[in-house]
């Protein structure tokens, strides 16, 4: 029986003390994966049995949908003391999706310092490095001590993520570098801050995307990223953990789009799993089709493409020994190919600038593979059917086929998803039922071409 079965049994038993002591020992993401598991209602009781600071963190890793159902089975006061708890960041994330009323309510409620910074995160644009950054980090001048600023880390409020590095300024809060804890502990207590300084160039504006900000600090491996405003100054700063929320979320949504299951309807909506796996049939079932109906009308069209080369297979029926192989390599190195830029895009490997250099890399990439296929494959075409039916030929054409086709292969495979970014499109929405419909159909039309024109037979 799974630990969320058991406190949902317990629950009906009336075993309230069992329960609590069972939620309270756990991690805040291993009661938070308990209470998703559970009955609306009873994650309801459940949550109120946790300790207050274990709520707040258990509440944090719920997803905005479960927040919303506990948010709505609380009373007012009890609502209040969690949001007034919760990160400054996730604070905003669970406005930003609650209904306009639900919002309008709670916000009358808090504290005015709660309300401004809501507020404040709230202004910035969607998806932007100062909706996900917090407000709240260690700050100190460039000319106090390492002693001083250690007294100042000590009397933060913050937890230990916020404390990982010591932002420095100078007098007009204009962000100059920043010091690491570790580097704080081994100095000496009268060292100048400014001697430990480092990462003068590291910071990101708060309207820059919060993809590349999390990209930044994954790439840097350090514990936070500064945000400035227009003037340099800082405003907030972007931790580990909401950069890899950042990566996942995007990762997730990449994926989904990628595998055709996007909902074209609402674009702007992050496809979550749970929809996907849960629910109503009726909306995997439209947003996985949309795009199946693509790769249908490529099969129709791919049907009508071998019917007009009925003679070749008539005249050489071996020919259609390796339509299948042919088919299935195109398509397969164009998927690796979509797949490689999207998670190069992703992690800022690709250059949107300078996409010619990427596609020239990727189209060398494709020959190679395609010498190597197309010797393998026309060689064992060649000997196959090939010499036995008197039609050596058809193994040239085989090897000449997978090279071409390869090759085109990861050209488009960048190449149409860099286009659809050009065009304001998304890249990932049309990269794998669109490039492998069209590559299933350029690959038998090139095998068809080659073995009409080295077999001399009628087109």
């Amino acid at each position: 029986m799974s630990s969320a079965a058991i406190v949902a049994e317990r629950l009906r038993n009336h075993e309230f003390d069992a329960v609590k002591r069972l939620l309270n020992r756990l991690t805040p993401d291993a009661g938070a994966a308990i209470l998703a598991e559970l009955a609306s209602t009873d994650r309801a009781v459940a949550f109120r049995l946790l300790n207050k600071d274990r709520a707040i963190e258990v509440f944090e890793r719920l997803n905005p949908d479960e927040q919303r159902s506990l948010l709505d089975a609380m009373e007012s006061s009890e609502a209040i003391a969690i949001i007034e708890g919760m990160d400054p960041d996730d604070r905003a994330a669970l406005f930003d999706e609650l209904p306009a009323k639900v919002a309008k309510r709670l916000l009358r409620d808090l504290g005015p310092e709660t309300r401004a910074s809501i507020h404040m995160l709230l202004n910035y644009p969607p998806d932007s490095a100062g909706r996900i950054m917090s407000p709240n980090y260690v700050m100190v001048r460039r000319h106090a001590t390492v002693g001083q600023v250690l007294d100042t880390v000590r009397q933060s409020p913050l937890k230990r993520e916020g404390i990982a590095v010591v932002f420095i300024t100078d007098e007009t809060r204009r962000y100059e570098g920043f010091v690491r804890l570790s580097d704080l502990v081994k100095a000496d207590p009268g060292t100048p801050v400014s001697q430990l300084l480092e990462g003068a160039e590291l910071r990101v504006r708060a309207h820059d995307s919060a993809a590349e900000a999390a990209r930044l600090l994954q790439r840097l491996d350090v514990p936070a990223v500064p945000v400035v405003d227009k003037e340099n100054r800082l405003v907030g700063a972007v931790t580990f953990d909401d950069a890899m929320d950042v990566l996942d979320e995007d990762t997730s949504e990449t994926m989904y789009h990628k595998a055709g299951v996007a909902d074209l309807i609402h674009g702007d909506d992050l496809v979550r799993s749970e929809r996907l796996t849960r629910g109503g049939i009726l909306y995997p079932v439209r947003v996985r089709m949309l795009f199946l109906f693509v790769t249908l009308a490529g099969g129709l069209a791919v049907g009508r493409l071998i019917e007009s080369f009925q003679n070749v297979l008539a005249s050489v029926a071996a020919a259609a020994v390796f339509i299948p192989m042919i088919m299935d390599m195109g398509g397969n190195i164009g998927t690796q190919s979509t797949t490689i830029f999207a998670r190069g895009l992703a992690l800022g490997h690709i250059d949107l600038n300078r996409m010619g250099r990427h596609l020239w890399w990727e189209v060398r990439v494709g020959m190679v593979i395609g010498v190597i296929l197309g010797v393998i494959g026309g060689g064992a075409a060649y000997l196959w059917q090939g010499v036995p039916n008197g039609i050596p030929q058809l193994g040239i054409a085989v090897g000449l086929s997978l090279f071409i086709s390869s090759t085109l292969a990861c050209f488009l495979g960048f190449a149409l998803p860099w286009a659809m970014v050009r065009l304001g499109l998304d890249h990932a929405a049309g990269a794998d039922p669109f490039l492998t419909t069209l590559k299933d159909f350029t690959s038998l039309a090139i095998y068809f071409f080659l073995v009409s024109t080295l077999l001399g037979l009628g087109g």
